[in-house]
């Protein structure tokens, strides 16, 4: 019989080794579950400031299929449609997660979108100032037909706001794992149907202001995360 040899013994030694460590890192706690349950439909106020909620507009919808997707990834969604005194509309979708994962990716306008029958026809990364700290956040249009819809969004992972799916993003997936958690994770998305993007955005980073302004400290490290640690 044909004796194993050392390196191919040290090599399965190793593996097996790897294969324990990995076991023992596994992530098992969710920090959802350690702290106070969040709740979209109190947590957004339904008016403040100078928008309330208008209804004679529906915000874009997933169809059946990627509804049940949605379902299954996603604890909560909250989808509504604002408006202020100057007639201006702001489209808003939130879907929070308690474990925050690749399949969150689901959400993403990028994906959502064209699944509606969207093209995405710009994306850039920007940042928006929150008035207490910059976070990264993604800047789109989409369009169909003659409808022009630019876009703003950012996620979340613990309490942290990142661009989805980039380096920063999954190393902060990583950096939780390490500690044997598993964080949670929102997507805030706002949207508007407008030619002009660049006045769009701006009303759309007024609308995110005022929304934040009013709400509890920690309802805004719900949404935004902690401030200045982005990226």
């Amino acid at each position: 019989m044909k004796l194993i040899s050392f390196k191919h013994l040290v090599i399965g030694v190793c593996m097996f080794a790897a294969a324990g460590l990995a076991l023992a890192l596994k992530p098992t706690e969710k920090i959802a579950d350690a702290g106070p349950q969040i709740d979209l439909e109190t947590l957004i106020p339904r008016q403040f400031g100078d928008w309330k909620i208008d209804t004679t507009i529906v915000p874009l919808i997933a169809d059946p299929e990627l509804q049940a997707k949605l379902d299954k990834i996603y604890n909560q969604t909250l989808t509504r449609t604002y408006i202020n005194s100057r007639n201006e509309r702001i489209m808003l979708s939130i879907a929070y997660g308690g474990e925050q994962s690749d399949s969150m990716a689901v959400h993403k306008p990028e994906v959502c979108y064209p699944a509606q029958g969207f093209q995405i026809m710009k994306s850039l990364t920007g940042t928006f100032s929150t008035g207490e700290g910059d976070i990264p956040v993604k800047r789109l249009v989409a369009t169909q037909g003659r409808r022009i819809e630019p876009i703003t969004y950012w996620t979340t992972v613990g309490d942290t706001a990142v661009i989805s799916s980039s380096v920063k993003w999954k190393l902060n997936q990583i950096k939780y794992g390490l500690t044997g958690k598993i964080p949670d994770g929102l997507l805030f998305r706002i949207s508007s149907i407008q030619a002009d993007e660049n006045a769009a955005y701006q009303v759309q980073d007024d609308f995110a202001r005022a929304l934040l302004g009013v709400l509890t400290p920690e309802g805004k490290k719900r949404i935004i995360g902690v401030t200045g640690q982005g990226a």
